[in-house]
């Protein structure tokens, strides 16, 4: 039996006659869970959304309970909530879904978390390149303010509440909490160092700050909706709830499909259609550009409960956080990336660290330099004029530049160096002694 989507999330978004405004929103009960929300102890909220084992959505997958369970709510400084809708991570376009087709599942996601961490000010920041969606937010939050749901007294509860949105200036780093965190202070986005600076702690205005994703801060809504012990019933245990995927690449249906409980192959066949006409696929990227690549024919090991060992392929991966962890790579912001029998590796991989090293915000060295050394390194080849010693200096600096960082940045120019050159290394190889590999005319120009 074919793949089904589990729509939650999205259950409205493509729907012809529904709307991004609020009274479309609330013909489909919309608000119900702020109404009710709002009358209960924050602290019960929070007990739900941690017992619902709600992972964040942004890439780490942080269990969003332990995160709000660890703000500093002794300090005696405001708490701010901050939605992550940067968005900035290669082959991820979700997040811009919910906020074009159902803005107001956020805003009531939003109100919710706030109200139960005892947040008076919440944030939305938003990459500039989403200006439409700047918009609708903007829009939404009016309504919302109009019908009570934001601002003072929020339903009669003598809760007060507002939401900014803030659009940030289109830098990769912003995705990363503590840079986003200085650029919503105005500053230029250099990470923090953690310890001292977690945002729970020591965020935003060195107060204790709560930063989740677009889609994690839906849920919330659901977990109230459904109670957690249902919501924890939709997918795998540790693995909660749906997850939105967007698959972008060599597939006949791309696009971006909430699911639960299903396989990567039940993904991008039942449900993206399989490869292309006479293709076959090559490898995937699972969960955005920085993520460790996956060959499509290898095989990997299990254990069943017993203690025995099994063999599985690609298609028969878990897709959530820990079936993908376990073949080696992570689902990060959910953008997979499919590639098929066409794609020329070596230039694959020189596009993306050509994009991570245009990305470095410049504060730590080892990124700074090494992901510049590393687009040189890999242009170099792509023009065929490689020297013998390349490949080796490629992958021995990229060991130098992961884990050595403010921020987890390092590892994006690290893991797809890694892991393209570590699974595809043959390949490379032959196209590099055979001087066959033509760099495209757009890299060709942006090196010159």
């Amino acid at each position: 039996m074919a793949a089904k989507e589990t729509r939650i999330l999205l259950k409205h978004a493509d729907d012809p006659n529904y709307s991004t405004s609020i009274d479309s929103y609330l013909a489909v009960g919309g608000y119900k869970m702020l109404e009710q929300a709002v009358t209960m102890k924050p602290e019960l909220i929070r007990a739900e959304v941690k017992a619902a084992g709600l992972r964040g959505r942004g890439g780490a997958g942080f269990p969003c309970g332990v995160k709000w369970d660890l703000v500093d709510r002794k300090s005696g400084k405001p708490i701010y909530l901050i939605c992550n809708c940067d968005e900035s991570e290669p082959g991820t376009f979700k997040d811009r879904q919910l906020v074009h087709k159902d803005p107001h599942q956020l805003i009531e996601g939003i109100m919710i978390s706030a109200y139960a961490n005892n947040v008076a000010l919440a944030f939305i920041y938003i990459r500039e390149e989403m200006p439409k969606g700047a918009r609708i937010l903007r829009q939404a939050i009016e309504e919302a303010r109009a019908k009570g749901y934001v601002g003072e007294n929020i339903c009669g509860s003598g809760y007060s509440c507002d939401i900014i949105v803030h659009r940030g200036a289109g830098a990769y780093i912003c995705g990363e909490e503590t840079g986003l965190i200085e650029s919503l202070e105005g500053k230029r986005a250099y990470p923090r160092i953690k310890p001292p600076y977690f945002p729970a702690v020591l965020g935003l205005y060195n107060c204790p700050t709560i930063v989740n994703n677009v889609e994690t801060l839906c849920n919330v809504v659901h977990i109230c909706r459904m109670g957690s012990v249902e919501y924890a019933k939709i997918g795998r245990p540790n693995n909660t709830g749906t997850r939105i995927w967007c698959v972008s690449g060599h597939v006949q249906r791309p696009g971006y499909y909430e699911v639960a409980g299903i396989t990567m192959g039940e993904l991008l066949y039942d449900l993206c259609g399989g490869p292309l006409p006479g293709r076959k696929f090559k490898a995937i990227v699972p969960g955005g550009g920085s993520m460790k690549i996956l060959r499509y024919d290898e095989r990997f090991k299990g254990k069943n409960p017993d203690g025995s060992e099994y063999e599985y392929g690609v298609d028969d991966i878990p897709l959530d956080f820990d079936g993908v962890a376990a073949a080696g790579s992570m689902s990060g912001s959910a953008g997979m990336m499919v590639m098929d029998d066409s794609v020329d590796i070596m230039e694959a991989l020189a596009n993306l660290v050509g994009f991570y090293s245009h990305e470095s915000c410049g504060q730590c060295t080892p990124c700074r330099e090494g992901s510049l050394w590393a687009k040189k390194i890999t242009w170099r080849m792509c023009r065929g004029d490689a020297r013998e010693q390349d490949l080796d200096t490629l992958v021995s600096m990229a060991g130098n530049i992961g884990g050595r960082t403010v921020c987890p940045m390092g590892f994006s120019t690290t893991w797809p160096v890694q892991s393209y050159v570590g699974k595809f290394r043959e390949e490379i190889e032959a196209k590099v002694r055979e001087n066959k590999v033509g760099m495209r005319g757009d890299i060709r120009l942006i090196e010159k």
